[in-house]
């Protein structure tokens, strides 16, 4: 872990968790409940395109920095879950310490389109 100053958390943003509901033809469909807010400082990555079934699909990756929150709380953020600020939203991919006094975490998210 690297020595860090003080993170300028300027963004808030909504903590989401996915939901899965049967959406009556033996499958299901995904929604999406907000759990908190967090403030947050975001970098943002180089952005990629991916052509697939001739479909073009870009991905921005993110490093989001937020206040800590103890392991197995519910203000901890966690890889499937995502942050959204307006027609933004990040999916979250992994989640570590970002300083040596645990003060602040680091999650590695993905910025996706939002329908």
């Amino acid at each position: 872990m690297r020595r860090m100053g003080v993170p300028n958390l300027s963004h808030r943003l909504e903590l989401q968790t996915p939901e899965r509901a049967p959406d009556g033809c033996g499958g299901h469909i995904t929604t999406w409940t907000t759990v908190g807010t967090v403030w947050a400082e975001i970098h943002a990555g180089r952005g990629r395109e991916r052509i697939r079934a001739a479909l073009t699909f870009s991905t921005v990756p993110c490093r989001i920095i937020v206040r800590a929150a103890p392991v197995g709380s519910l203000a901890r953020p966690r890889p499937e879950q995502r942050f959204r600020v307006g027609n933004q939203a990040f999916r979250i991919m992994s989640v570590a310490d970002s300083d040596v006094s645990s003060r602040y975490l680091t999650c590695m998210a993905e910025e996706e389109a939002v329908s």
